[in-house]
């Protein structure tokens, strides 16, 4: 799992939770549960009756004549609208390496290959498989660690194993060993004439 689709989820799962836990103790509470089973609500918990409030009038009012209290809250109400914003183009944006080191790091002789070269390249070799009618290659990532994308268009005939087998061995093999890499992890999604894409990692 990439480290930023493992922070999504960690952060989706304690959104879920906060808002779960909340709305069971708003539900609890609108439906007077704690009185018809004898529970004990939690400590300080406002919301334990069908007509108690979470905020009172008072707590509502309390700062609303302070000069900072309204720049306060339009501040941090726009802090959470641009950090999400942020969090949201960056699920959209896929990091390109650019120049790749090749024959390791740092890269022998000076030498560095452009993303878009091995593109190209990757592209064109994985077009030539048996079974591929064409062909679109992407490397994304640090450049100490590049990970390529392909999206293959296969023929209807084609079988999919064997042309996973077939990229595995060549292209993908020829780009790793042509930049002297050790890896080069791959994300494939194939499309089939008449069917969706098919996704495989």
């Amino acid at each position: 799992m990439k480290p930023r689709t493992a922070v999504n989820r960690i952060l989706l799962a304690l959104a879920g939770v906060v808002l779960l836990g909340g709305g069971l103790l708003v539900l609890a509470g609108g439906l007077d549960i704690y009185r018809r089973w004898n529970l004990t609500p939690p400590a300080d918990w406002p919301l334990s009756a069908p007509h108690d409030v979470l905020l009172s009038r008072a707590d509502r009012t309390r700062w609303t004549d302070e000069s900072w209290w309204w720049p306060t809250v339009i501040a941090a109400l726009a802090l959470v609208v641009l950090l999400s914003l942020w969090w949201l183009l960056a699920q959209r944006h896929q990091r390109r390496p650019g120049r790749l080191p090749v024959g390791g790091t740092p890269p022998q002789d000076g030498v560095e290959l452009r993303d878009q070269a091995l593109n190209a390249a990757l592209a064109a070799d994985a077009g030539q498989l048996p079974g591929v009618h064409r062909a679109k290659a992407r490397l994304t990532g640090r450049p100490t660690g590049p990970q390529a994308r392909l999206t293959l268009l296969l023929t209807p005939d084609s079988a999919p194993t064997a042309v996973l087998d077939a990229l595995r061995r060549g292209p993908l093999e020829h780009a790793r060993e042509s930049a002297g890499w050790e890896d080069l992890p791959a994300e494939v999604r194939l499309r089939v004439a008449g069917h969706g894409p098919h996704r495989v990692e």
